[in-house]
This record gives structure tokens, sequence and C-alpha cells, in this order.
């Protein structure tokens, strides 16, 4: 089945896509929850003349998100956590701490835009990825140490 995204779906697409998904996943999921409709012919008519419309807007959007990207490039985050005598902390690090860390920076960044491929679960060095935009995604290091 044939649908067009109204929002930003993890691991599918992001709004105004037109993607295949299976029936059972758009009509029992993705319809109900307001996050796609099925891309009928008027349904396409009106995305096209949509996304023509606000194709100056996401030009701004687009070149906002590169900004932000250039002065993310050399910023360095330090972020504190209790940990074990052998370098294992208790807990782990998430997205949210890394938001705040950027938030004490200066920088207004969305929580649901990091991602942390693997759990930070030790001390030391680490690599988080920020979506800003569909096409500008940036590598942030950032450090882990002992409160």
């Amino acid at each position: 089945m044939k649908i067009i995204l109204k929002q930003d779906v993890h691991n599918l697409g992001y709004k105004d896509d037109v993607v295949e998904v299976k029936d059972g996943y758009g009509r029992n999921y993705l319809i109900p929850t307001g996050k796609a409709v099925i891309a009928s012919e008027s349904a396409l008519k009106v995305l096209a003349e949509n996304q023509r419309q606000r194709a100056h807007k996401l030009a701004k959007i687009k070149a906002d998100a590169e900004a932000l990207a250039a002065s993310l490039a050399g910023v360095a985050i330090t972020i504190g956590a209790k940990a074990s005598e052998t370098g294992t902390i208790f807990g782990s690090v998430n997205a949210i701490q890394i938001a705040d860390a950027l938030e004490k920076l200066g920088f207004e960044i969305d929580r649901k835009t990091i991602e942390i491929k693997h759990a930070v679960k030790e001390l030391g060095a680490h690599k988080a990825t920020l979506k800003l935009h569909k096409d500008v995604i940036v590598e942030l290091p950032f450090e882990v140490v002992a409160e």
C-alpha cells in the first residue's frame, strides 16, 4: 500500500514522503494515529501543490540546519556520570543528557533528533548522531567522565 507520511517516522521516512508499506502497518497503525494518509491520486496532487508552495520555506529550514551543523563542528561535550573504579558507569548516558549538555552551551537541540548507536556504559570518548534535517546529519563526539 502506498501512503503519504504526515510526519517523520523513524526507520520509514520523513514528512511528505510517499512510501510503500504493508497493508496492516498502514491501516492499523500509521493512518489511525494520524502519521500518514493513503496516497490516492487527489492526495498526491495536493502534496505536489503543497511542496511547490513550501519549497522556499524548506530551503530556509535546510540552510538553518546547515548553519547549526557548522557551528556544532568544533563542539566537544563532557558529560559527568557516577562510575565504578573499573570505569563502568552506573546506568547509561542517553540523548536527554546530551541535549542538556548542548543546551548549557547555547544550542537548542531536540532530544528526539539525537541518536546513540550503542548504549554508553563506560567512561571515555563516544559519538552521537544528530539528525538536524533529512539531508543534514552531524557526528557529535562526547566524552563521559567520572563525577
